[in-house]
């Protein structure tokens, strides 16, 4: 029971709900409806979506608002000035979905072939196309065909809105004529424009050549002013080039100058350098070891004096012995001890010289020869200074007695 009253009630919505396309209006007859204006009328109309039709009242009829393409050929219409042309056109007509405007198709096409739709809007259009022909020159059409176009549009729109229609498109393809009118406007333009096209362009090259002319007189001063500026600045380069060349030239003489000058100081600072090298050499090397020397020579020679002073002195204490022995014996026994012993005297006194041994004397002479005899000289003065010594010691001259005096 179940799945009947289902069934039941698919069938029933199936029966009494109606669905409209986008593209389609649902037009509900038999049930009274108020306008805007006041008016009634006995239908409703849908724009696509859904609705319920009431049951036993109303019935549903559908409408399409697709386009209909129309193919529009208009022979023989006379334009403005008698001219009988020649139009192809191609229109878009559809059902218009305007409240205001879609009850006039209601009211004249419901029920109708769309191919009755069709015919009506072309022949209303074409007795409009033959209409506006009829106020355009055949240059007007042929040469603004939008706005031959937008004049049809105006002129078709009116019995197209009684008509619940809308023009959507309108293209003029072509227009023409049998007496060849446009072609001999064309030819004439043609000529026409062929003689501007000649008259413009001898103007043209007639331009170019007195324009080639200015330009070559312009490249020709141009080019002796360009001549006039490259030797004006090769002389100032010449000029600068020169001036920078003496001062260069005078710089590098300066720089000459100042190098040799330079060399000369240095080369001067360099013999003095070398010159005090030399003076410190021969110090080093001659004068400071020559007065080393010197001075070692003095003190050897001072060591063997005191040597010799020092042996001098021992014989003279024993010399003092002797003397006392003398002073005991009287005056002639000193003379005559002295006289005895002379030769011992001698002897001994020649004895104390020889013992004093030089190993090694080196000799530093300032060159005039007196080193060699103050050395030789030396011994001498050690004889006469023991004998000196004695006779200070003793009384006892021995040089005195040997020259015979006391």
């Amino acid at each position: 029971m179940a799945g009947v009253g289902i069934l039941f009630l698919f069938g029933l919505a199936k029966r009494f709900l109606y669905v409209g396309r986008p593209n389609q209006i649902l037009i509900f007859s038999g049930s009274k409806r108020t306008m805007a204006d006041g008016s009634e009328v006995g239908y409703r109309v849908v724009y696509g979506g859904r609705t319920w039709r009431t049951p036993f009242i109303e019935r549903v009829d559908g409408m399409s608002l697709e386009t209909i393409p129309l193919d529009l050929r208009v022979a023989n219409a006379y334009s403005k000035g008698g001219i009988p042309l020649i139009v192809h056109a191609i229109a878009n007509v559809k059902i218009s979905s305007s409240s205001s405007v879609v009850m006039n198709a209601i009211e004249r096409f419901l029920g109708r072939d769309p191919a009755e739709i069709s015919r009506v809007a072309k022949e209303s259009l074409e007795g409009h196309l033959r209409g506006v022909l009829a106020r355009l020159t055949p240059e007007e059409v042929n040469e603004d065909r939008l706005k031959f176009a937008q004049a049809l549009v105006e002129e078709a729109d009116d019995d197209l809105r009684k008509l619940g229609l809308q023009l959507d498109t309108l293209k003029v393809l072509n227009v023409a004529d049998d007496q060849k009118y446009l072609d001999s406007i064309g030819r004439e333009r043609i000529a026409n424009v062929l003689m501007v096209a000649d008259m413009a362009e001898s103007a043209a090259k007639s331009e170019a050549e007195q324009a080639e002319a200015a330009a070559h007189r312009s490249a020709q001063v141009a080019v002796e002013q360009a001549d006039s500026r490259v030797i004006q600045k090769q002389n100032e380069l010449r000029r600068i080039t020169a001036e920078l060349e003496a001062r260069a030239k005078a710089e590098e003489e300066r720089t000459v100058q100042k190098a040799a000058e330079a060399r000369a100081a240095a080369e001067q600072e360099l013999q003095e350098i070398r010159q005090k090298l030399e003076q410190t050499r021969l110090m080093a090397e001659v004068v400071l070891p020559a007065r080393a020397q010197q001075n070692a020579e003095a003190l050897r020679a001072r060591g063997a004096a005191a040597e010799i002073a020092e042996q001098g002195a021992a014989l003279a204490q024993v010399l003092d012995l002797l003397t006392e022995t003398w002073l005991k014996a009287g005056g002639d026994a000193r003379e005559i001890f002295l006289i005895q012993q002379l030769e011992q005297i001698l002897a001994t006194v020649a004895a104390k010289v020889r013992s004093v041994e030089v190993d090694e004397v080196n000799l530093v002479d300032a060159g005039d020869g007196r080193a060699l005899a103050a050395y030789l000289a030396g011994y001498p003065a050690m004889v006469n200074e023991v004998l000196g010594e004695l006779k200070r010691a003793t009384g006892v001259d021995v040089t005195g007695t040997l020259s015979g005096g006391r």
